[in-house]
C-alpha cells in the first residue's frame, strides 16, 4: 500500500468513527447541516472583518473553520444512512442550506474588498456569487426536464476547495485570482449545462410542459359510451414524456 492510499485509509477510518459516534447520540441529521451553515458564517464573519493589515490572518483563520464546516458537510448524510433517518426533506434541507453557505462565504469576501476600496473585486466577488447559485440551479432546472445533468467541471466541492485555498494564502494575495478562475469556470459550467440541456429537450414536445387542460364534468347527458379496453393503453403508448 503506498502512503497516499493509506492516508485515505486512515481518513476513512476516523470518519466512520466520527459518524458511528454521531449516530450513538440520535442527533438529527438535518441539525448537523445547519451547524455546518453556522460554522460558514464564522468563516465569512473572518473575511468581512479583515483588513489590508491583517487580511493574510483572518483569512487563514476563515480558511481553517471552512474545512470544519466541511466535516459536517460530509457526515451529515452519512448520520442519516446510518442512523435510517434518510428523508425527501433532507435532501431538500441540505441542498438549499449549501446554498446559502456559498452565499455567506462570497459576502464574507466582498465586504473585505468593500472595506479595502477594491471596488473591481466587489464587483467580481458579486458576479462570482451570482454564478455559483446558477450552476447549481441550471443542474436543478435541467433535471426536473430530462432526469439528469451533472456535466460541468466547477460543482460545489471544486468551489469549496478553491475558497479554502484562495483563504489560506491569502497572505500572498491568492484570493483575487481564486475569484477569476471561479468566475471563468463556473460561467462555462452554467453554458455547458445550458447547452447539454438544449440537446437533451430538442426532442420533447413542447405541449409536454404545459399543465393538463381542466376537463368539463362527465354528466349523464354528456357521458359517451365506454370506450375499447385497448383505448388507453394505445393513449400512453402515443404520448411523449420526458426521458
Amino acid at each position: 500500500m503506498t502512503w497516499t492510499g493509506g492516508f485515505g485509509s486512515a481518513c476513512g477510518w476516523l470518519l466512520d468513527k466520527i459518524v458511528h459516534g454521531l449516530a450513538l447520540t440520535r442527533i438529527s441529521p438535518n441539525f448537523l447541516t445547519f451547524i455546518g451553515l453556522v460554522i460558514n458564517i464564522v468563516a465569512a464573519f473572518f473575511f468581512g472583518h479583515a483588513s489590508s493589515v491583517n487580511a493574510g490572518r483572518y483569512f487563514f483563520y476563515g480558511g481553517l473553520v471552512i474545512i470544519g464546516a466541511g466535516l459536517f458537510d460530509m457526515v451529515d448524510g452519512r448520520v442519516a444512512r446510518r442512523t435510517n433517518q434518510v428523508t425527501v426533506f433532507g435532501a431538500f434541507f441540505d441542498s438549499v442550506i449549501d446554498r446559502y453557505s456559498d452565499v455567506v462565504l462570497f459576502f464574507g469576501v466582498l465586504v473585505y474588498y468593500a472595506r479595502v476600496n477594491h471596488f473591481r473585486y466587489v464587483v467580481l466577488t458579486a458576479f462570482v456569487m451570482v454564478t455559483s447559485l446558477m450552476v447549481s440551479y441550471t443542474r436543478a432546472r435541467a433535471e426536473a426536464l430530462i432526469g439528469s445533468c451533472k456535466v460541468g467541471f466547477m460543482e460545489r466541492p471544486e468551489r469549496i476547495v478553491l475558497i479554502i485555498l484562495g483563504a489560506l494564502f491569502q497572505w500572498a494575495g491568492v484570493m483575487a485570482p481564486v475569484l477569476w478562475v471561479l468566475a471563468i469556470l463556473s460561467t462555462i459550467t452554467v453554458v455547458h449545462r445550458i447547452q447539454y440541456t438544449y440537446w437533451n429537450t430538442k426532442h420533447l414536445s413542447p405541449m409536454s410542459e404545459l399543465p393538463p387542460a381542466a376537463t368539463p364534468p362527465v354528466t349523464a347527458q354528456t357521458a359517451s359510451p365506454a370506450a375499447p379496453a385497448r383505448e388507453p393503453v394505445l393513449a400512453r403508448e402515443d404520448a411523449r414524456l420526458p426521458s
